[in-house]
């Protein structure tokens, strides 16, 4: 079943407010497609969040993704800033080319900009697929890591910092991973498999696993993405004209955030 667009629904929802059916039915959509994805590991992952952006079908509520977030506070070298990190992350297979995680997120970081009176935001995410170093590299203006140019020192040392923070003795400076060992969460096999054609023909793919050759063992690539009003404009505008024709979309507290490349799986913020 591949669901039509405008049958879905997206919205954040703070951790206290998520049900336990609500909490079973997200690790069993997640745990379909990680390896070593246990009940006990993945409760104690989301209890470490803030909440999470939950994408449900609008006509039943039923839970088709998530991405569970948490704020972190930073130094980016120059003054306070604000980290969203994003955790655990999956969209259904009949979901994916739809929008709505990616709308639902976005929303919740418009609120969260308009909230913070100024203080820098960044996004950081840890990616073990492909798929969600592309999310980064189609969206985002500045980011670490880049595979186009040179990369920027600043986002450099935030991804450093947060790794270690997050998840001390796990990050491997020399290398830019993080490696959490034997029995970590991996994908499936049948999962965002990177063939040879995409290595040859898709240098975003072909950098991903030159910096991260371990992603099928569960090794995570720390990124980093600067959020500005820039980035969160075209969003808003289309907000607007929503508002204006009357269709607005639900308030980010109601329970119902690409390209088709990008759109299922993102990633596994284990911690």
């Amino acid at each position: 079943m591949i669901f039509d667009r405008g049958k879905l629904t997206a919205g954040y929802r703070p951790l206290r407010q998520i049900s336990a059916a609500d909490i079973q039915a997200m690790h069993t959509l997640f745990s379909g497609f990680y390896e070593n994805a246990d009940a006990a590991t993945f409760l104690r992952d989301l209890s470490r969040k803030d909440g999470a952006v939950l994408v449900r079908e609008r006509a039943t509520g039923a839970i088709r993704g998530f991405t569970t977030v948490m704020k972190v506070p930073l130094w980016d070298g120059e003054r306070d800033a604000i980290g969203v990190f994003s955790g655990d992350t999956i969209l259904d297979p009949a979901c994916w080319g739809d929008r709505t995680l990616k709308d639902g997120f976005t929303r919740y970081l418009l609120q969260l900009w308009f909230r913070s009176l100024g203080v820098p935001l960044y996004w950081l995410l840890i990616s073990k697929g492909y798929k969600t170093y592309m999310l980064l590299a189609k969206n985002f203006a500045n980011y670490y890591p880049r595979h186009d140019r040179p990369n920027d020192p600043k986002l450099q040392r935030l991804a450093q910092a947060y790794s270690q923070k997050l998840f001390p003795g796990k990050y491997d400076p020399d290398r830019g991973i993080l490696d959490f060992g034997e029995g970590s969460q991996r994908l499936r096999e049948d999962v965002a498999p990177i063939t040879p054609a995409m290595r040859l023909h898709n240098p975003v793919i072909n950098y991903f696993e030159r910096c991260n050759p371990g992603w099928r063992q569960g090794h995570e690539l720390p990124c980093v993405a600067e959020i500005s009003i820039s980035l969160l404009k075209p969003y808003l505008r289309k907000e607007q004209r929503k508002a204006n024709s009357g269709t607005s979309a639900p308030p980010a507290s109601e329970p119902a955030v690409d390209d088709d490349e990008t759109a299922g799986l993102q990633q596994s913020g284990s911690e």
